[in-house]
């Protein structure tokens, strides 16, 4: 294990270290008040580390501090390592983005589309083209999540056992071939919806190597860039470090609740949300990004593969909001944003509803865990903690808010 360290002064890296100051400040506030158990910041200039703080506790009941070395479960920011998985397998021309999914899920040869009516007098006919690799990669097949409560689909997965991804005990194949027999809420490439998609991504990448999700990207992915703290469990050695998941109460504290089962392999290997992660490793997958596709001499992805992963994929250069399905996308965050292969980006900064820079690309994790590369700054940002809100918090707007007050030049 190698712990994340600062490497280089924030003044000398061109940030305000009394900007910095109060980005911690306001996230200190946040653990005193009961609101975060802990919290680990870094920012990085040039791939060097100009700012870590650790502050707060990993564990409540145990009394454990929050360490540079503490395990995340990092749930949705799983996403983009899968695309940098399958796109892996792209660049060595055994998948394109264009292949339809059928062609190695049979499941998904005869996709249906809702019309109209209820999940209980449903309306459905066959989709007009096949789901692409591209579609599910940009979150555009028509696939959705049972816990939207926002269409007659979602209620369809939530009966089919799906209103956490999986149903449980089943395996990856399993679940994905149960998607695969569900209708799609709307045409694949007409509108986007945050999904289940990159669960799909996961499959494709096992059947098309031949190995398991875990052992994938073990092998190509994590050994390759040292990432020894990241992976679909935590072994035993490693246990002690991580954090626990809390959950936000309706007054707005929080209090422990069940997370992912990481204690030995599981049997379903989530692609959408199953991995735990630290922060050096996170900041390495960062570093990849950043430096398109290459670190200490290891090259994962060419250049142009990772420009093609993080530039908007939506039609017209849309954003979230505009393209994405109703009431569940409808909201200001999704302004100015679109959507890569399994990144946002941002495409119009004076929309955002905090200050972006043009281009930057990222992920979030519904533990409140986020990180963003902006490369017009040369800039890299992650935030790891372990709550699960109730609702919308500010938590992410603030700490761009923060950063970006924070950087000189």
């Amino acid at each position: 294990m190698a712990p994340l360290r600062q490497e280089i002064d924030a003044g000398a890296a061109g940030l305000d270290p009394d900007a910095l100051e109060r980005l911690d400040l306001h996230f200190a506030r946040q653990v005193e008040r009961g609101r975060l158990p802990g919290f680990l910041v870094a920012v990085a200039r040039g791939g060097r580390v100009a700012h870590l703080t650790t502050h707060g506790l990993r564990d409540v009941a145990a009394g454990l501090p929050v360490e540079a070395g503490t395990l995340w479960r990092i749930y949705s920011m799983t996403k983009p390592v899968t695309s940098v998985a399958a796109l892996m397998l792209v660049e060595e021309g055994r998948l394109s983005l264009d292949d339809p999914v059928h062609r190695y899920l049979p499941a998904f040869a005869e996709s249906r589309v809702y019309v109209a009516g209820t999940a209980d007098d449903l309306v459905t006919r066959p989709a007009s083209g096949p789901v692409l690799l591209r579609h599910l990669m940009t979150h555009t097949a028509g696939l959705t999540f049972g816990f939207y409560h926002a269409h007659p689909v979602d209620e369809l997965y939530r009966a089919a056992g799906l209103e956490s991804s999986v149903r449980p005990g089943a395996s990856l194949a399993e679940t994905v071939d149960l998607y695969a027999s569900l209708p799609l809420q709307f045409e694949p490439g007409t509108r986007w919806n945050y999904s289940v998609a990159s669960n799909v991504v996961g499959r494709l990448v096992e059947v098309v190597s031949g190995q398991p999700l875990d052992v994938f990207c073990a092998e190509r992915i994590f050994g390759p860039l040292g990432m020894a703290d990241t992976g679909f469990h935590v072994t035993d050695d490693r246990a002690g470090r991580l954090a626990e998941l809390y959950g936000e109460t309706e007054d707005g504290g929080i209090e422990p609740v069940p997370g992912l089962p990481l204690r030995g392999r599981p049997r379903f290997l989530s692609g959408s949300g199953g991995l735990v992660s630290s922060a050096y490793d996170w900041h390495r997958f960062t570093e990849l990004l950043r430096r398109r596709g290459e670190l200490d001499g290891v090259r994962l992805l060419t250049p142009a593969t990772v420009d093609l992963m993080t530039r908007n994929h939506l039609p017209g250069d849309a954003d979230l909001r505009a393209f994405g399905s109703r009431p569940a996308h409808d909201e200001p965050g999704n302004d100015g944003v679109g959507f890569g292969l399994g990144v946002s980006v941002v495409i119009d900064p004076a929309r955002t509803q905090a200050p972006s820079g043009l281009g930057t690309y990222g992920w979030s994790g519904v533990a409140t865990t986020t990180f963003w590369v902006d490369p017009g700054r040369d800039l890299t940002v992650q935030f790891m903690t372990q709550v699960r809100p109730r609702r919308s918090h500010t938590v992410f707007r603030d700490l761009k808010r923060l950063v970006h007050e924070a950087v000189r030049d």
